[in-house]
């Protein structure tokens, strides 16, 4: 493919803070680090002015979802702003659309509930915040519930756990476009380390 590889990350209110600012990291780090990659990160929304994320955080988009560039992978948080977005036809029709023309999906937490709420996790593994395990199920039709995964790759939808486990998916997603080695390159960078010290 010619011309960067374009990464949009969706805001919403009551976006889940580490749901997105830990795969913006992770991403915009291996854009930052790597430019001969060609990567580019960048956030959309719905809405202009500044959006109150779930601790309070206010945060402004890069791009209006309708005027943004063209991009090949979105990442779709989770947070309490999720519930109102289940009932939103436009941006679950939008998420179908996404996905019918080939973007690749990657939701963290509960953004995997809008997934299953828009279809796309129809008969397909997928996982999502522990407390969600059960309403996730309800959403879709078979969906197959992994209580256990950190996070479930299904080629171009994919679904993380809740909040941290978006950095190791993220890590994934620069070892599925790039490298194992680039992943771990870009890791070492942020000092990641997966193993929690308590």
């Amino acid at each position: 493919m010619s011309g960067p590889r374009r990464i949009a990350v969706l805001l919403f209110e009551g976006v889940e803070e580490l749901d997105f600012a830990g795969p913006w990291e992770v991403l915009a780090a291996w854009a930052d680090q790597f430019p001969d990659d060609g990567i580019e990160v960048f956030t959309i929304a719905d809405l202009a002015g500044p959006i109150r994320c779930a601790k309070g955080l206010q945060v402004l988009a890069d791009h209006r979802r309708e005027a943004a560039p063209a991009f090949d992978l979105l990442i779709l948080p989770g947070g309490r702003g999720t519930r109102p977005l289940l009932k939103d036809d436009a941006m679950l029709a939008w998420l179908r659309d996404l996905a019918e023309r080939g973007v690749t999906i990657a939701s963290v937490c509960t953004g995997a509930l809008v997934l299953a709420k828009a279809g796309l996790l129809d008969g397909k593994p997928a996982t999502t915040h522990h407390g969600s395990l059960t309403l996730l199920a309800e959403l879709g039709r078979d969906i197959d519930v992994q209580p256990d995964a950190r996070f479930v790759d299904n080629g171009t939808v994919m679904t993380a756990a809740g909040v941290s486990a978006g950095i190791d998916l993220a890590l994934h997603l620069v070892m599925r476009m790039h490298s194992v080695e680039r992943a771990r390159q870009v890791r070492r960078y942020i000092q990641y380390d997966p193993s929690p010290p308590i």
